[in-house]
């Protein structure tokens, strides 16, 4: 039976805790990666299941999804990559 290294997109939220002269300051240091993340900072929010493999590329697959009931339209929701590791 084959193994497969499966990708699944996720939201997080990364807390930084920034000393700056402003608010904007501050918000430049986080979107330019000059901010240090809080420790313990990192937190899991939900599964993205808006993004994912697209559907059309992966048709004989996504056909497959969708007998079992999973909702597939654009993309296979949440599934960033498939790799097939062990041929077994």
């Amino acid at each position: 039976m084959p193994t497969f290294e499966i990708e699944q997109y996720g939201l997080h939220v990364l807390k930084y805790r920034v000393e700056a002269g402003s608010e904007a300051s501050a918000v430049a240091e986080v979107l330019t990666g000059t901010a240090s993340p809080a420790d313990n900072g990192l937190k899991f929010v939900e599964i993205a299941e808006d993004f994912g493999l697209p559907a059309e590329e992966k048709r004989e697959l996504a056909d497959a999804l969708r007998d079992p009931g999973v909702r597939v339209d654009v993309v296979i929701p949440s599934i960033g990559s498939i790799v097939e590791v062990d041929g077994r």
